[in-house]
């Protein structure tokens, strides 16, 4: 298992724009990605889930996977949730 900690930087305006990337990033991944804030964890895979957790601008998230790419998708979960951009 993989894990790295973030702080989340996102203008309130791109906000759910830029859960939705998240979720198809996430997706491509065979691993199985979490989402944790504070004591909350969700399937960073679930658009519900990840909604769920009320992440806002400035908040601090641990970005953890595990699997055949774990590594490879907690390095690009985590980078995008410290500078997410709409594409």
């Amino acid at each position: 298992m993989k894990v790295k900690t973030i702080q989340f930087k996102c203008d309130e305006s791109l906000h759910m724009k830029s859960i939705a990337i998240l979720i198809k990033k996430a997706s491509v991944f065979e691993s199985r990605i979490w989402l944790t804030q504070g004591s909350r964890k969700a399937n960073a895979k679930s658009l519900l889930g990840v909604m769920s957790l009320g992440i806002e601008d400035g908040a601090t998230i641990e970005v953890s996977a595990e699997g055949s790419d774990e590594a490879e998708a907690v390095d690009t979960i985590a980078a995008y949730l410290s500078n997410p951009t709409v594409e």
